[in-house]
């Protein structure tokens, strides 16, 4: 077995909990558009959202632009739709402010990782600024150099196409068996990850790829970032036990 030298990270429901903060924000934005004076329930403002999310996904950056289109047109009357539009996206980023948060386990793990030769990583989906935007406020970018951080959209090469997990390896001149991706969706990150060579990690903390199979099993499967420590210590890394 090759040597590890690398540990390569998804930021979205493995290095933060992506259920539970899109779920609040999203409840957040709602609130204050009727806030704001739209006659609409909570409730079928939330049902319509998730639809909006749901056809045109989750890095759209218009969603409740598109939600007041495709309310009845006597719903926005006596209403400026910018004024609702904008209380929505302020409730949105104030929520960032306030919830976005690392899971805490990522945090001690990845201070333990840190004391070690790895070369820590980041290989993700999604838009460059909006991934890039979760990394500083989840501040975590004291744990990468900046030189291993791949965002598909800046690259230019999407998951799950296995080479961009191949432009990392070869941009940081690493052989693929040199190098643990961990990933909580097995069509997008085990998968193409896999392919390449990688040793591959599936996070199960959230539900929202329970059921989801992919074409080839991770290598371990883990609950938390302290299971990750053993499964590295089981591969030779001498992770320490405390700091």
């Amino acid at each position: 077995m090759s040597e590890i030298r690398a540990v390569f990270f998804d930021i979205d429901g493995t290095l933060f909990s992506t259920s539970e903060f899109a779920s609040r924000a999203r409840e957040a934005s709602v609130d204050a558009m009727v806030g704001a004076g739209l006659p609409v329930s909570r409730e079928e403002l939330l049902e319509e959202l998730a639809e909006v999310v749901l056809e045109f996904s989750s890095n759209y950056e218009k969603h409740f632009d598109k939600l007041l289109l495709r309310l009845p047109r006597r719903t926005l009357k006596g209403l400026n739709p910018a004024v609702i539009t904008a209380a929505g996206i302020v409730a949105y980023h104030d929520t960032k402010t306030r919830l976005l948060e690392p899971f805490v386990d990522a945090v001690e793990v990845l201070r333990r990782l840190r004391q070690t030769e790895l070369l820590l990583g980041i290989i993700t989906e999604g838009l460059e600024i909006k991934q890039a935007e979760k990394m500083v406020r989840l501040r975590l970018l004291e744990f990468f150099q900046q030189k291993s951080i791949f965002i598909s959209h800046q690259v230019g090469i999407s998951k799950p196409n296995p080479k961009l997990y191949q432009r990392a390896c070869i941009d940081l001149n690493l052989r693929p068996s040199e190098c643990v991706y961990v990933g909580d969706n097995p069509l997008m990150d085990i998968d193409p990850a896999n392919e390449i060579g990688m040793i591959t990690v599936l996070v199960q903390r959230e539900d929202r790829f329970r059921n989801i199979v992919g074409q080839s099993p991770p290598d371990h499967i883990i609950q938390n970032f302290w299971d990750l420590a053993e499964v590295l210590r089981e591969c030779g890394v001498e992770v320490p036990e405390v700091l």
